[in-house]
């Protein structure tokens, strides 16, 4: 079995576990997490378009997403019914030289956000990577909001974004203790690129830094 099969198997393993529980949750509370659809996407653009407007391709981390995919297994939603009321996703970047995971965009419609999806999005997500693998994740946020979830400045003191950013919200987690300790330097993405043609890839939202 080759590394690929591997992690499609636990990544499909991952979607299984969930459904029954999901099943007794929509009965309970209408508000599941699970893996991204393939005809999610507008419904997903049009989330951050609302969060963050025309903005939201002008920052520092659209450079390290713009024009890849994000990991496999590693993009998420919140459903209501057939409505996607939440969305967060991980992208594969070199930390330095480090492999790691930069997480975002984390979005939840503003309907919703006194409901704590936002929080169940984080911990389905950093739950995810660390099942698959992965030992780092970086994001640019509010550290009061993410301090919650482990993420800290120490862990990336030593490394440096392509854009400016305010440094007190560049944040790191180890899901693997030490996972940063060797990270220094500029942070790239390194995904494979997409190439899909769409509103979240077009070029003249794509040329800020």
């Amino acid at each position: 079995m080759t590394s690929f099969d591997a992690t499609q198997e636990l990544i499909d393993a991952l979607a299984f576990r969930a459904l029954p529980a999901q099943t007794l949750q929509t009965a309970i509370d209408p508000i599941v997490i699970e893996a991204e659809r393939p005809g999610d996407e507008d419904a997903r653009e049009a989330l951050l378009d609302r969060a963050f407007g025309p903005a939201r391709f002008r920052k520092t981390c659209e450079v390290l997403r713009a024009g890849r995919l994000p990991a496999r297994g590693l993009s998420l939603v919140a459903r209501c019914g057939g409505e996607v009321v939440g969305t967060v996703r991980l992208w594969h970047v070199s930390a330095g030289g480090v492999p790691a995971l930069m997480l975002g965009p984390l979005a939840v419609d503003s309907r919703w956000r006194a409901h704590g999806i936002g929080a169940r999005l984080m911990v389905e997500a950093l739950d995810r990577a660390k099942a698959l693998g992965h030992d780092a994740v970086l994001l640019v946020g509010d550290a009061p909001y993410y301090a919650r979830f482990g993420f800290k400045r120490e862990p990336v003191r030593g490394l440096r974004l392509p854009g400016p950013v305010e440094t007190e919200r560049f944040l790191g987690l180890e899901l693997r203790p030490g996972a940063f300790a060797a990270a220094k330097g500029l942070v790239r993405g390194t995904g494979p690129a997409s190439i899909a043609v769409g509103r979240a890839h077009r070029p003249k939202l794509r040329r800020a830094a």
